[in-house]
């Protein structure tokens, strides 16, 4: 089986989808997938400084970049379209990571060209709040562009039940499954420590610190975290909040107006993005992780913060009912009260809020791997490949 995956950008400042596409790369390879991944060198406002339209080895996988350029919000490149269609028949299926992106639109035209099936994971981008921002630009892409693209896909694949819920009533011709994000095992075996967070950002030690670990951007709900946060902080004053992401659309000074006009300002740290060390030595550090999102696919971040047995408060943009099923995380409706509310009972129940990071750590580490997610997908790819493929959930 030879696999095409295709991302528009792997930038850092792209945050979880870059991340998740990585390592489900790396998972599937790990599995003897044949899998070749082809991006742009994208980077926000920069760009990455790799090797161009070469293959590099990855474990378990290469991958190719492509000179690219930013034209408003969308992403060109000649090259990479050139490279797609000369290129596609060599593969037995291709796998997308992104819509509203003209490079992908470059792989559906090859992939009709040539007769090869694809499958598209829009990683969140068809939630209705996704579609909603920025709609009238949105709006004629999508009729013109996107949507013929969508129904001529072998599947679609989906993050979670609740994204598939929001698809339904766009009425899309293909099938639909759903396959979530995972964590790799590995980096969760060993416990990390909080030395090197603390050293570097000291203001927060011997704090109680509450995370929250994302892009900053309008759709974190970042406005409804500040007024909350200020209401911890009145009743809990060795409170401090860590906003730990880039900042890859100059979002930041918003988001610090927000806890200004909630009067908790000196209470929060900006860490910018953060490395592979320093984001476990942040998990290790914190006592509770917040993600307020009004949407999300199904976030890289929530799992990690499970993983590492964090007491989670996440809102119903993120996705994750089965969490709160589970006990293994506090759901809360995207009102500043409730946020506020659910924050102040961990707080207030150390023990209680210990026994729900426990199970969230087994949760992740039982059912939401990238071994066991890779093996589901392959079973896809092969079931679409042999012409077999039955639209379903899987878990």
């Amino acid at each position: 089986m030879k696999v095409l995956m295709a991302i528009p950008a792997l930038g850092n400042v792209y945050g979880g989808p870059s991340n998740s596409v990585v390592q489900l790369a790396e998972a599937l390879g790990n599995r003897g997938v044949n899998l070749e991944l082809v991006t742009t060198n994208a980077n926000g406002k920069t760009s990455l400084d790799v090797p161009l339209q070469t293959w590099l080895d990855r474990p378990n996988y290469r991958v190719q970049y492509f000179p690219a350029w930013n034209v408003g919000d969308y992403k060109i490149s000649l090259s990479f379209d050139r490279w797609v269609s000369h290129n596609i028949r060599d593969y037995d299926i291709a796998h997308t990571n992104a819509i509203f992106s003209p490079s992908m639109l470059s792989v559906y035209r090859a992939c009709k060209k040539h007769d090869i099936p694809y499958i598209i994971t829009p990683r969140g981008m068809l939630e209705p709040w996704a579609l909603s921002y920025k709609s009238w630009k949105k709006r004629i892409y999508y009729r013109l562009l996107e949507k013929p693209a969508l129904n001529r896909a072998s599947a679609i694949h989906l993050l979670a039940l609740s994204e598939l819920n929001g698809v339904k009533p766009l009425n899309l011709k293909s099938p639909l499954f759903v396959i979530p994000n995972g964590v790799r095992e590995s980096d969760f075996s060993q416990p990390a420590t909080a030395d090197s967070f603390y050293h570097n950002f000291p203001e927060t030690r011997k704090k109680t610190l509450i995370l929250f670990l994302g892009r900053i951007d309008s759709k974190k709900g970042l406005d409804l975290l500040a007024p909350a946060f200020s209401k911890v902080r009145d009743r809990f004053s060795n409170t401090h909040l860590v906003v730990a992401g880039p900042d890859n659309i100059g979002f930041l000074p918003t988001v610090r107006n927000y806890f200004h006009e909630a009067g908790c300002l000196k209470s929060v740290t900006f860490t910018g993005m953060l490395d592979r060390t320093l984001k476990y030595s942040a998990l290790a550090a914190a006592t509770l992780y917040i993600a307020p999102s009004y949407s999300e696919g199904f976030s890289i971040s929530v799992l990690e913060g499970m993983a590492s047995g964090l007491p989670c408060i996440l809102s119903t943009g993120c996705n994750f009912p089965e969490a709160g099923v589970e006990g293994a995380a506090r759901i809360v409706n995207l009102d500043v009260e409730e946020i506020a509310r659910a924050l102040m009972e961990c707080l207030k129940n150390p023990k209680q809020a210990k026994e729900m990071g426990d199970r969230a750590r087994n949760l992740i580490l039982e059912r939401y791997t990238w071994n066991q997610i890779s093996a589901n997908l392959i079973n896809v790819y092969g079931a679409i490949i042999n012409g077999i493929f039955i639209s379903e959930v899987i878990f």
